[in-house]
Order: structure tokens, then C-alpha cells, then sequence
């Protein structure tokens, strides 16, 4: 753009000389005009070439020479040497630039597969056809490639450069490079984490040279995990390729290196260890002046301090203080100030050279089974990212793209992001600094399924040089909070090897908090423990969970777990609850990665004809979902004292079998049932909580209902407001309140007072909200009351719990009957085996190795007269756990294809079944409704139960016409063991 502006100038200035010249009528003056012209234009060009600084970065990005070596022998065989014969543009991938092979059948993929259907379940077969290759297991690339690869450019190193230290820097490459400059190898590395960087000969003289750079993405001895998301194909692909900055850059030969910066907020200061290279290998003498300055303040710079010194022969650290000032500005989710510091080294001989890095001023600690931020108790509210990038197949290295993530994260309540057995690019950091972050970095690995940590193998060495790298590349962000070996380590030995793991940095650097992996192991050394303990629903548990196993209610904490600890205490992947697939979304994924497994699910549903109801499914099961992580992140929220959770997850994860846990798709954006607004309800630095023991009351009791707030906001909440009230469907308020005024301190359990209510003057069956404000912050809770007295039973309509010969005879006649059927009495090909429950799906059936239940909720027409007295919406609510808890599923294509239910069940979309809970039909001259749900077993017990019993039993008293649809009663009968 400069030189753009210079020709522009040197253009005008011509013209304007030539004019002058022109118009001048004595020839003397005319050539002494012209000589003048002449040495303006030099005077410019000189300008031009010399005014610029020379410059210190030879971009890279572009095309290079590409060569796929697929039998290794590029090596051998010195390719370094000759002309590489194909072509790809970096900044990529092979996958993003069309390389490699088509996807087929046999395609090695990097990533466990726990269910081998798709190489054998007929269900699958088209899609194991050449030309039709569609895996349901994670996002499919077009081109997929795991071996070497040879990257080639010709450069050009200016003459300037002639007296400096020149790099070859890479920012991200996957994973393993060797390089070489012309035929002389730089080396070999291969960390996921940081830049590959290598240094040129000393003695490289300007002018063209080759750059060779081979990638090899294969896992060889170093075995960080085939599911790890640092290499697996279940989230960013095994990719093959260099993305970011791609640069040669050029330094002084005495330079600084690396810049560690210690905040001490007690005392003020910093501690600034700078680590110095000098490849003149010779002493020298020299300054170092440091100064800081806010990023975005008008607060003026800080003082700038100096310190002369004797730099080494090669390498040398100089460790300085500097004062922040009386009142430095602090760094957290609500107030990121950051700072940056110059650091100047002057040589007495030579050229500076200057690093500015960017800081804030922060203590991330504990203060008992709490976090803290500058003294004062943090909750952390995260969710994973698990390197899911679909348009590209790799993580971004742009700010905006981070975020979009971060800002996603925030609105929806979130403070705290933690990487999944991978470490972000740069620019996350950054972003994360800006926003107020709190991360959790882990050191590329999940150790576990065919890998082990502790056990003596090179992944050992492996994890504690990659930890090294993060924090020396990264540990100067403040958002960079917490940090892990990486996920639930295997191995005999993990113990002995992560509590080393673990001192090693407690010793080493305290600007952050340590513990062994992410979910276990719990060891005494920790700074914090991360464990899967305290959620509502854990692997394996199916159906005997709390919110699969035990009545609604509100009123659970997981303070006995987290109390056997003196430490704090963050939950491991909370939530984990499925929602169906938004086929909407198939058009979305229109870059590396597409959405194959969607085209299957959606190919299944218009099989099994119910593509017309994907959207109703979507909708239906993501409230239901929406309604789970309300339950889980609330009961984090009561645990006093807890330090917080960890989401699987705020968007979806494309891997392993497809686990649709997210109400956010994998481009963090909203599915359009439940909005960032709405989340943040329940999700946020403040958030009012009731404490119910039943969400279901029957009119002639009261409500009890204990109600306090967590407050994990900037300070304590004074002269508060803080109000209840209870509004029917309509928004009619029926019963309010107001709390005392007190002072609200940091922290959560802190009462705000109880609700105690009658609730005799609501006399029919009503859908209640609770809604309790404190200030600006509100929460909500859906509860159910229905009358005491039931109406008088009528002999008109049948109730049974079989098809005897007596209700075979009342169809004959015309009669109206009720079939509601036991739990467990349904046959195994009428949909017996298939088990349900109230909440959705656990990660995936996959997975989990059909892990109950294998459904996603009901749905139905509130607005059918069948629930008049059973109000409802077209979702699974608080009142249908009961149901779901005595339920059978029903395959409806088994009775007749041509049901249609009055309660649908929403089914794993892998199978997606037609099921129903309830229809009806016409047998005989009479009028049935089958129920899936045990409607008579308990009854005293179940007042959802008896609720849902007398609608149905309403709706047909004052039903006059039979159902259209017959089946017979051998049909029916057939359906029941």
C-alpha cells in the first residue's frame, strides 16, 4: 500500500515538473528545471527504497511444490534435492487443497470405532459402496490422507538480511516436520501445540534458496491417543499441512528469545525473566529497558527501567522487577484489562531488538474448595472445545473466528472454556485475554484406549516437553488459567506419573493451577481435582440416575462429594444430553468436512416415512435437552463452596457415533429452540435458585419452597431487589412476594428467604411457572398442580391393564376402553426391548454401548382435547417423567403404519422408529386407547398418573365419533407378552 502511494506521488510530482518545464521559454533555466526534476524523482525513489525499514518478515503463504510420498522413501531418496511435481496453497491442508485419496471403506482412519455396524449391519450397505461412502460416525472429508507429505518453495533471502539471525516459522503444522534449506537439514519436530520453528545456517548468504518441509501425520512411537483431539478424525480431522503464519523472519544476532512474566499483585510488581540468544559467540555488553503500558486506557505509560548487563556467548537469562504503580488495573471475566510490555535490548555493538508482549495483571488461586480471581471467589461455568472446525477440518488462527466462540461462550453465561486433550493457536489466547476467559489447556493427549501414560513410553517424555512448550509459548496470557496432562489417562502407572507431573509445575510456575488429567486421577497434590463425580447422570448409570431414578426435584447438591476434599473441586463433563439432528443444518457444511452421517440419519427417517417430522423432532427433543442442562448446571450452582463445572458440551460434537450434545451447532449457532438469553437464566454470574422437593403438588398442599441466589458477580449485590412470583400459562399472576433487602456477598447457598404458599384456590388442573428476580437476574421453574378429588368414576368407560374377554366384548358393542399397559408387558418386536426413560439420550447409544434410554422425549398436540385436563406442552415436561418412568415404548409400523399417536416417543435418530406412548383406534364397534404407560400401578402415588388417566378418560366421554383407523383386537392383543 506504501509504494501504491509513493508511485502515486512520484506520478504527480512528473506531471507538475513536466508543466513547469514546459512553460519555461529561456533554455537555461529549462535545463536547470529539468536537472532539478531529475533529482526529485531520485530524491523520491531514494526515499522509496530506503525511507522503509527493511523489513523483518518474508511472508510465506501461497503456493508451494507438493509431492505425496506414500511409500516413505522421499528421504532416501533426497527429494530435498529435485523439484517437487505437484502443486498446493498454504496457508491449508491436503484435505482443504483436494489432496489425497477418496474416502472408501478401508480408509485408516485416526479415531476408536465402538460400533462396527456401518462394516456390517446390512442398514448400512449402500453406504458402503464406491461412490456412495457415507460414515455415521463423525464428519467426512472429501480427500483423506495419513502418511508423508513433502511441502516445497523457492525464497528469495534479501540482501539485508546479510548480518541477522533468520527463522523459518511455522506457525501450526500436523504434526511432525523435518526440514530442509536447499540440502542442508534445520531438523525435525513435532509438537501439536506451538510453532515449528527452525534456524537457518549461520553462515546462509542472500539470494535463492529452496525451503523443503516434510509432514508426516502419522502416530508412530509417540502415542498421544488415537481419540485425542489434538490428531483424531472424530472433531479437526487428522489433517496433513502447515496453517497460520507461515514466515521467514529475520532478527538481530543478539536477540531476545522468550519473555516470562511473573505478576505479584501483592506487592505490585512484576517479575520479568527474558532469555537472551547470541550467535555472534561472543560476550558483549548491553541494556535492557522494559516498560508497560495499558492496552486500552488513556492511563499514560509506565516508567521504563534499565538494566546494563553482560550478555553470554550463547545463551543467558536476566531476571528484573518493574513496578506496576500504586493501582494497577486488574484482570477478570468482568474487567480484562490488559497491559503490554516493551522489552528493549539494546547490544553495545549491533541493532536492537524490541518485543512487545501482552500481560494482565491477575492471581488465579484457591482459597479452600474454591477458585479465586484477585482474592475473590470464582464459579467456573465452562463448556469443552474439542477442536471442531467443519469448514476447514483444522482450528482457525484468526482472532474473529475465536471470537465468534468466546462471544458465543459469554452470551449464553459461560467465563470458562476448557481444550480437550489439545492446545488453541495464538490468536485464542488472545481473544480469550480480551473477553474475560478463564481456560483450561491440556497437553494434546488422551492417554487411554490402545495409549497409557506412566508407563515408561516415549509419550511420557512426549506430554512433559509439551507442557513445556505451552507455557513457555503461551503462559504470559492471563485468560491461560488451568492446565492438564490432557483427558482420562490409562496406565498402571498414571499415578506415580502425573503426581510428578503435577509438583513439577506447582514448583515451577504459579500464574496458573495444575491437576493430573481431566476426570481423574484425585490425588492429594492437586491444586484442583476434575472428576465426573458430582452430575446428574454418569456412564453406565441408564435408568437408576438422579434424573432418570428419582421423582423431580430441586433440592439435591453434591455437597457430600466435593466436602471429602480440601481442594476445589470442578465437575468433568456435566450434561452430555442429546438432542435430535438438525438436517437444516446439512447445507451448512459446505467446506472440508461434510455432514454424511446426517444424509444417513435423514435417509432412515424418510424410510421409515417420518422426514416430514424432523423439525417437530428437533424442537421437541431440544427443549427436553435444554431442560436437562438446566437441572445439571443448577445443581452445580447450589453446591456451596463448589468451584464448577465443565459442559460436554455447549455445541455439538460431530465424533464418536455422532453426539448431538449441544444446544448450539458446530458453527456455534443457535437451533432455535432454546436462545442465549433464555440459558443465561440459569446459566450466568448471578443466578436466583429454588430449592423444590417435588415439582408436581396436588391443590390441597402447600408449597415449601427454600429460594437463594448465587452470586459469582464483580462484587456483593446491595440494596437489592429481590421478588417471586407464581403466573398460570396465560401470564396471570396468581401468587407473589418480595424477599428482605440484605446484602448479597460473593459467593452461593446464601438464602434469600421461603416461599410458603397454599395452594387450595387453584381448583383445576393448571401448569404453573415460579419466577424469582433478584435485581435484573431472573429464573424460572415449571411446577404442576392438580385437584385433590378426582371426578366420580363412570361405568361407561373400560379401564384395564389387558385385553380380556371382557373388553373385547365392550368393543364389540360399542363400548370405549382404555388399555393402559404394565411396564415390561410389551413384546420385544412391538418396541418392548427398547428402553425408556425421561431424559434424553447420554452422549450416544454408540457410544455408551446402548446406555439407556435410547429415546429423546415425547411429543404431541398440547391443544388436543385427549390433555385438556392434563395440560402440557408438545414436549417432555417435569409432569411426563412419571409417565416415562412407567413406560413402554410401542412400535407403531408394527400395529399399523398408519397410526398416528396421540403421544409420540422421539427416537434415537439413528433408528428413528415410529413409537408411540398413546393411540387410539377403532376395534370392533367401539373406541380403544392404548397406553404405553402404566397408568394403574401405584396410582395413590402417581398423581401425574391418576392426572393423565382421568384426561383420557374425559376425552372420551366426550368423544362421539370412532376413529377412523381399525385394527383388530388379535392385533392388539398380539402386542402384549
Amino acid at each position: 500500500m506504501k509504494n501504491k502511494k509513493t508511485i502515486a506521488m512520484l506520478g504527480a510530482l512528473i506531471l507538475s515538473l513536466r508543466r513547469i518545464e514546459k512553460s519555461e521559454k529561456n533554455p537555461i533555466l529549462r535545463i536547470s528545471r529539468h536537472s532539478s526534476f531529475v533529482l526529485l524523482i531520485l530524491l523520491a525513489l531514494s526515499l522509496r527504497t530506503f525511507g522503509q525499514p527493511n523489513p523483518a518478515n518474508l511472508d510465506l503463504s501461497g503456493p508451494w511444490s507438493f509431492q505425496i510420498d506414500r511409500n516413505d522413501e522421499g528421504v532416501k531418496e533426497k527429494w530435498f534435492t529435485k523439484t517437487l511435481d505437484d502443486r498446493i496453497t498454504l496457508p491449508g491442508s491436503m484435505a482443504s487443497n483436494g489432496k489425497g485419496d477418496d474416502i472408501a471403506v478401508n480408509t485408516p482412519w485416526t479415531g476408536s470405532i465402538f460400533d462396527s455396524a456401518f462394516y456390517k449391519a446390512p442398514e448400512f450397505a449402500p453406504y458402503r459402496q464406491p461412490g456412495n461412502i457415507k460414515v455415521p460416525f463423525w464428519l467426512q472429508p472429501g480427500k483423506y490422507f495419513k502418511g508423508v507429505a513433502w511441502y516445497q518453495k523457492t525464497i528469495t533471502l534479501p540482501a539485508s538480511w546479510s548480518d541477522k539471525f533468520v527463522e523459518l516459522f511455522i506457525e501450526r503444522a500436523h504434526w511432525e516436520t523435518t526440514v530442509w534449506i536447499d540440502d542442508v537439514p534445520l531438523g525435525q519436530q513435532n509438537s501439536l501445540a506451538v510453532s515449528h520453528v527452525y534456524a537457518l545456517p549461520a553462515k546462509i548468504r542472500p539470494g535463492v534458496h529452496r525451503i523443503t518441509v516434510r509432514v508426516d501425520n502419522r502416530v508412530k512411537q509417540i502415542d498421544v491417543g488415537q481419540n485425542s483431539h489434538s490428531i483424531s478424525d472424530h472433531t479437526q480431522t487428522n489433517w496433513n499441512g502447515m496453517i497460520g503464519k507461515l514466515q521467514l523472519q529475520a532478527k538481530p544476532l543478539i536477540h531476545i528469545h522468550t519473555v516470562k512474566i511473573f505478576p505479584n499483585l501483592k506487592d505490585r510488581n512484576l517479575r520479568v525473566q527474558v532469555q537472551l540468544i547470541n550467535t555472534t559467540h561472543q560476550k558483549t555488553r548491553a541494556t535492557l529497558e522494559l516498560q508497560a503500558r495499558p492496552t486500552a486506557s488513556q492511563t499514560s505509560n509506565l516508567k521504563k527501567i534499565s538494566k546494563a548487563l553482560e550478555v553470554q556467548a550463547d545463551s543467558s537469562v536476566v531476571e528484573m522487577e518493574y513496578d506496576m504503580g500504586s493501582a494497577p488495573l486488574l484482570w477478570d471475566e468482568f474487567n480484562p484489562n490488559r497491559y503490554v510490555l516493551a522489552v528493549i535490548l539494546s547490544p553495545e555493538k549491533g541493532k536492537a531488538d524490541v518485543e512487545e508482549v501482552d500481560f494482565g495483571m491477575r492471581e488465579f488461586s484457591s482459597s479452600g474448595t474454591q477458585f479465586t480471581i484477585n482474592g475473590r471467589p470464582v464459579f467456573l461455568r465452562g463448556t469443552l472445545e474439542c477442536a471442531i472446525f467443519p469448514k476447514t477440518g483444522f482450528p482457525p488462527t484468526d482472532k474473529a473466528a475465536w471470537t465468534d466462540v468466546f462471544v458465543a461462550c459469554k452470551s449464553f453465561g459461560l467465563n470458562h472454556v476448557r481444550f480437550h486433550s489439545w492446545c488453541p493457536p495464538e490468536s485464542a489466547f488472545d481473544v480469550a485475554d480480551s473477553l474475560g476467559v478463564y481456560l483450561q489447556i491440556e497437553c494434546s493427549s488422551w492417554a487411554n484406549q490402545g495409549s497409557s501414560v506412566g508407563d515408561g513410553k516415549p509419550v511420557d517424555r512426549y506430554i512433559q516437553q509439551e507442557s513445556e512448550r505451552i507455557v513457555n509459548a503461551y503462559g504470559n496470557h492471563p485468560s491461560f488459567c488451568m492446565m492438564a496432562y490432557g483427558n482420562e489417562p490409562g496406565g498402571d502407572h498414571q499415578v506415580k506419573y502425573l503426581t510428578d507431573f503435577v509438583n513439577h509445575w506447582k514448583q515451577r510456575d504459579n500464574r496458573r493451577q495444575y491437576t493430573t488429567g481431566a476426570g481423574w486421577p484425585v490425588i492429594p497434590e492437586n491444586n484442583y481435582n476434575s472428576t465426573p463425580d458430582p452430575r446428574i447422570q454418569h456412564w453406565g448409570e441408564g435408568l437408576k440416575s438422579i434424573i432418570n431414578g428419582k421423582a423431580p426435584a430441586t433440592n439435591y447438591d453434591w455437597s457430600g462429594i466435593i466436602n471429602q476434599w480440601s481442594i476445589p473441586t470442578v465437575s468433568h463433563e456435566i450434561g452430555q444430553w442429546c438432542v435430535f439432528p438438525d438436517l437444516k443444518e446439512i447445507a451448512q457444511y459446505d467446506g472440508v468436512l461434510k455432514a454424511r452421517n446426517f444424509e444417513i440419519f435423514e435417509a432412515t427417517l424418510k424410510k421409515n416415512h417420518l422426514r416430514h417430522l424432523a423439525d417437530s423432532f428437533l424442537l421437541a427433543s431440544g427443549k427436553l435437552q435444554a431442560l436437562c442442562y438446566k437441572a445439571d448446571i443448577e445443581a452445580a450452582l447450589r453446591t456451596k463452596n463448589f468451584a464448577g463445572f465443565q459442559l460436554l458440551d455447549l455445541h455439538d460434537f460431530p465424533g464418536q457415533g455422532t453426539a448431538l450434545v449441544g444446544v448450539l451447532n458446530p458453527f456455534w449457532k443457535e437451533k432455535g429452540y432454546i436462545t442465549a438469553k433464555e440459558y443465561s437464566r440459569f446459566c450466568n454470574a448471578i443466578v436466583p435458585l429454588a430449592r423444590f422437593s417435588k415439582m408436581i403438588y396436588l391443590n390441597d398442599e402447600a408449597l415449601d419452597v427454600p429460594v437463594e441466589v448465587a452470586n459469582f458477580g464483580n462484587a456483593a449485590l446491595k440494596d437489592t431487589r429481590s421478588t417471586w412470583e407464581i403466573a398460570d400459562r396465560s401470564g396471570k399472576v396468581i401468587f407473589k412476594g418480595e424477599f428482605p433487602k440484605a446484602v448479597i456477598p460473593v459467593g452461593n447457598g446464601i438464602e434469600l428467604g421461603r416461599i410458603k404458599q397454599t395452594l387450595n384456590q387453584i381448583v383445576t388442573p393448571s401448569f404453573l411457572t415460579l419466577t424469582v428476580s433478584v435485581g435484573v437476574f431472573q429464573n424460572s421453574w415449571d411446577l404442576f398442580v392438580y385437584p385433590a378429588k378426582q371426578p366420580e368414576a363412570t361405568d361407561e368407560i373400560l379401564v384395564t391393564d389387558h385385553l380380556d374377554k371382557r373388553a373385547v366384548d365392550a368393543l364389540n358393542q360399542g363400548g370405549k376402553v382404555i388399555l393402559t399397559a404394565r411396564k415390561g408387558s410389551v413384546k420385544p418386536e412391538f418396541g418392548g426391548d427398547i428402553p425408556v426413560g425421561f431424559s434424553s439420550i447420554f452422549w450416544n447409544t454408540a457410544w455408551t454401548h446402548g446406555q439407556p434410554p435410547h429415546t429423546l422425549g415425547i411429543l404431541c398436540d398440547p391443544q388436543h382435547p385427549a390433555f385438556a385436563l392434563f395440560p402440557t406442552q408438545y414436549h417432555s415436561n417435569w409432569q411426563w417423567w412419571d409417565a416415562m418412568s412407567h413406560s413402554n415404548a410401542i412400535l407403531l409400523d408394527a400395529v399399523d403404519p398408519a397410526l398416528h399417536p396421540l403421544v409420540r416417543v422421539v427416537d434415537d435418530w439413528v433408528t428413528s422408529r415410529s413409537i408411540g406412548l398413546i393411540f387410539e383406534c377403532s376395534v370392533g364397534k367401539g373406541t380403544l386407547i392404548v397406553s404405553g404407560i402404566d397408568l394403574l400401578t401405584g396410582q395413590d402415588q402417581r398423581p401425574e398418573a391418576r392426572q393423565l388417566l382421568t384426561s383420557l378418560k374425559n376425552y372420551l366421554h366426550k368423544k362421539s365419533s370412532r376413529p377412523s383407523l381399525a385394527v383388530s383386537p388379535e392385533k392388539i392383543a398380539g402386542i402384549f407378552k
